[in-house]
């Protein structure tokens, strides 16, 4: 790693928090990096480029600093009016943060969307740092010169080189986040995780879930929405959730030979919902068309996206 400058911060008893803008790429490791920090499952992962659509914050203490992870859509040429919204939302995002970090995913280096966003990082005024992820895939001298090439265009306060999925390198750098972020009081309870609703977060798992299962461009023209949540007697939880598509031949894709891909969606969904909740839950999925969802100024609403005109 290399070090413009660094506070230790040794002696200091007081508190610190801020918030941190995670942005690159599609793909480049973005949410399993948040999920890794947090200690726990925040944002939705998948193999499908542009699975997080909106802000999701993660919320991680470490030694007496609370930092506030945003996790962003990742940025891509826009193609249509959803991805226009998702990547107006990832440069938002940035600029409300007290500290921006880039991700890099170092196999693939300055190709393409990386190299737009560190030309869009020249004008945005907040400090910061550079993570190269993937790094157990990369020649250490091929890492150095992307590490290189990344701080001649915009000048990184601090660099690092982890894996977001097996941990490595990420100690260090929740040690310079700690002193990095500024002194003051802790914006959320210390047993708080995400300011993510639980009705939401039970949506984006069910989300993911349907992009783990199907390979079709179903997911991108698919939306879930948690309708109903019950808390039961007997200590249950009863969880009807809807998932939307614009055409029927897409309510097929959804649903699956003789309902084979929705068992499985919600099998999956409810699994992992009841693990969070630690309390059994009855889970309900019904697939609805609603033609041309993605224009709709209230599904972008529900998704905490701006309706881009």
């Amino acid at each position: 790693m290399t070090d413009k400058q660094q506070d230790t911060g040794a002696g200091s008893t007081a508190t610190r928090s801020g918030f941190v803008a995670l942005i690159g790429a599609t793909n480049a490791g973005k949410s399993t990096l948040v999920n890794h920090l947090v200690g726990a499952k925040v944002s939705i992962v998948s193999h499908k480029v542009q699975t997080t659509r909106a802000i999701i914050r993660g919320i991680a203490i470490h030694d007496r600093t609370q930092i506030v992870f945003m996790d962003t859509p990742g940025i891509f040429k826009p193609r249509r009016r959803l991805d226009r919204a998702m990547v107006t939302t990832a440069w938002g995002g940035a600029k409300d943060a007290d500290l921006i970090m880039l991700l890099i995913d170092s196999e693939r280096g300055l190709k393409g969307d990386a190299e737009t966003i560190l030309e869009g990082l020249k004008d945005v005024p907040q400090a910061k740092i550079l993570v190269l992820n993937k790094i157990d895939r990369v020649r250490p001298e091929d890492l150095l010169k992307l590490a290189a090439a990344a701080n001649e265009v915009v000048p990184f306060e601090r660099t690092f080189m982890i894996s977001a999925l097996t941990g490595s390198g990420c100690r260090d750098l929740m040690d310079y986040l700690a002193v990095a972020l500024p002194e003051g009081p802790w914006y959320y309870p210390e047993d708080q995780i995400s300011d993510l609703p639980m009705r939401q977060l039970a949506a984006e798992i069910t989300r993911e879930k349907l992009f783990l299962r199907l390979h079709q461009e179903l997911p991108y023209a698919s939306h879930v929405e948690t309708e109903k949540w019950e808390e039961r007697k007997d200590g249950s939880v009863r969880i009807e959730q809807v998932i939307y598509v614009e055409r029927d031949s897409q309510k097929k894709i959804a649903l699956g030979k003789g309902g084979e891909a929705i068992k499985a969606i919600s099998t999956a969904a409810r699994k992992e919902i009841s693990e969070i909740l630690e309390q059994p839950v009855h889970l309900f999925l019904f697939v609805k068309v609603r033609e041309n969802w993605g224009d709709d100024p209230e599904r972008f609403r529900e998704m905490g996206l701006d309706f881009p005109r």
